[in-house]
């Protein structure tokens, strides 16, 4: 499964207004229910917020992978948001995370969910690619930036 398959152009913010964890998973959250999807905000947060209390999803080198299941959500659902200044999220090596990538699955979901953060985690893995992420100029330089990687990956 290709990750430009699911992440929509709407669900990237190039520009992250959050201060810290609780309003990253929010304001990422708010942007995919912006897409007409029939969830509470409520629900999507609470589900986010317990599987950070499992440990944090902040892998390290100014990245985090928030990640969670969803009743009644049918398919694999991407956004992606950057803060140039970092936020704190309790990562792994201590230091402000800049780049998210959130990934909601149906609440049945297993192997695809689990392969999709696979091949987000190898893609954030590469130092360039992770600098080009953050001296992308647009929401739609990041698009293209992520499609690229993912297409060659």
């Amino acid at each position: 499964m290709k990750i430009a398959d699911l992440l929509r152009k709407e669900y990237i913010i190039d520009g992250l207004v959050s201060s810290n964890k609780k309003e990253v998973l929010e304001e990422l959250s708010r942007r995919i229910l912006k897409g007409k999807l029939d969830f509470h905000l409520d629900a999507m947060i609470k589900v986010l917020t317990e599987r950070e209390k499992l440990g944090s999803t902040g892998i390290g080198d100014g990245v985090a992978i928030p990640h969670g299941r969803l009743n009644g959500l049918e398919d694999l659902i991407l956004a992606f948001g950057r803060s140039r200044s970092g936020i704190d999220f309790d990562s792994m090596d201590g230091k402000p995370v800049n780049l998210f990538f959130l990934l909601m699955a149906p609440e049945h979901s297993t192997s695809e969910h689990l392969k999709v953060l696979a091949r987000i985690s190898r893609m954030l893995k590469d130092q360039k690619f992770r600098t080009c992420l953050m001296e992308a100029k647009s929401r739609d330089e990041l698009y293209r930036i992520i499609a690229d990687k993912d297409e060659n990956s």
